[in-house]
C-alpha cells in the first residue's frame, strides 16, 4: 500500500487528497494553515502534520498543489523542504500551474537527490477536483510517469504524458491560451446578440448545435447572461496563468496577440472589483 504526502489543501488539493484517502492509500497532509490540514484529517482517513519534513518522511509519493513558483520554492527548497527530506526513490508530483522553467529546474534537483519528478498541472476546476474528473497534463520521464499513473487515475478523467519535464506546464499554457480567446469570443457574441435585440437564449440554443458550440457555451452562457460569476476559475488565477503563458511565449518566440489583449481585459475586470469572479466575467466589461 503506497504512502502519499499531499501538500496544499486549497479548493483543488482538498478534494484531490480526499480521493486518494478514500481509495485506501495511506495519506499524510500538510498545509500552510494547520487548521485546514486538521479539518481535512477530520473529514477523511489520513493524518495531518505540522511540518513538511515530518509529512514526507517515508512517503512513496509527494504530491503538491500550491499557488505559484514562489510557493513551490518555499515547499521544495530549504532545510525543511521536500527535497531535503523525501526518501530516495520517492516520486514527486506537482499539480501547481507554474512556469515550465521552474518545473525543469525542479526535475533536475529531484534527480540529483535520487527522486523522480512529474509536473502535472490540471484542468477541470473545483468541480472537476470534487468529482475526480480532472484532465492531467504530465511532463517527465516515462519511468516516473508509469509509477505515478495509478495514483493520478484516482482523480483523473484524462491523463497523458506530454514529454519531458516542463511539457505538462507548457500543455497547460496551451489550454489557458485557448480558453482565454474562446471566452472573449463568446462574451462578444452574447453582447452583440443582446444589443441587436435578439432573444439571447434562443440564439444560444440554435448556434450551440453548430460549429460555434463549446464547453463554455454549454456551461457558462446562461450564467453570463444572468451576470452570475461565481461558478469557476477566478480572474486573479487566470491572470497569473496568462502571465506565465506570455512569459513563455517570449522565451520561445511565439506570437500571442489575442492572449495579450485578453489578459489586459482581465485587468479591467480586476479594476471593476471582479478579482474573484470567474473567467466568464469578461462579458461584464462590454456592458
Amino acid at each position: 500500500m503506497s504512502t502519499v504526502t499531499f501538500i496544499g489543501l486549497g479548493v483543488m488539493g482538498y478534494p484531490m487528497a480526499g480521493h486518494l484517502a478514500n481509495a485506501g492509500l495511506t495519506v499524510r497532509v500538510w498545509n500552510r494553515s494547520t487548521e485546514k490540514s486538521r479539518k481535512w484529517a477530520a473529514d477523511y482517513p489520513g493524518c495531518a502534520f505540522e511540518t513538511i519534513s515530518e509529512a514526507v518522511e517515508g512517503s512513496d509519493f509527494v504530491v503538491t498543489c500550491v499557488g505559484a513558483d514562489k510557493d513551490l520554492a518555499a515547499v521544495y527548497e530549504g532545510p525543511d523542504g521536500v527535497l531535503a527530506h523525501a526518501q530516495t526513490g520517492a516520486i514527486l508530483i506537482d499539480h501547481t500551474t507554474a512556469s515550465a522553467g521552474f518545473a525543469e529546474n525542479l526535475a533536475g534537483k529531484a534527480r540529483q537527490s535520487g527522486l523522480g519528478f512529474i509536473d502535472a498541472p490540471v484542468s477541470g476546476g473545483e468541480q472537476g477536483a470534487q468529482n475526480g474528473q480532472l484532465t492531467i497534463m504530465c511532463g517527465g520521464s516515462d519511468q516516473d510517469y508509469q509509477q505515478a499513473q495509478p495514483l493520478l487515475q484516482h482523480y483523473a478523467r484524462a491523463l497523458n504524458l506530454m514529454g519531458p519535464a516542463g511539457s505538462g506546464q507548457k500543455t497547460k499554457m496551451v489550454n489557458q491560451i485557448a480558453i482565454a480567446g474562446l471566452i472573449q469570443g463568446l462574451s462578444e457574441a452574447l453582447h452583440f446578440a443582446g444589443q441587436a435585440n435578439l432573444d439571447i437564449k434562443k440564439v444560444v440554443d440554435v448556434i450551440s448545435q453548430g460549429a460555434a458550440q463549446s464547453w463554455q457555451m454549454e456551461n457558462r452562457s446562461e450564467t453570463m447572461i444572468k451576470g452570475e460569476f461565481d461558478h469557476g476559475f477566478a480572474v486573479d488565477w487566470m491572470r497569473k496563468d496568462l502571465g506565465i503563458c506570455l512569459e513563455e511565449a517570449r522565451r520561445v518566440n511565439a506570437s500571442l496577440p489575442v492572449t495579450a489583449l485578453v489578459d489586459q481585459f482581465y485587468g479591467d475586470i480586476q479594476k471593476m472589483g471582479g478579482n474573484r469572479w470567474d473567467t466568464s466575467s469578461l462579458i461584464q466589461r462590454l456592458k
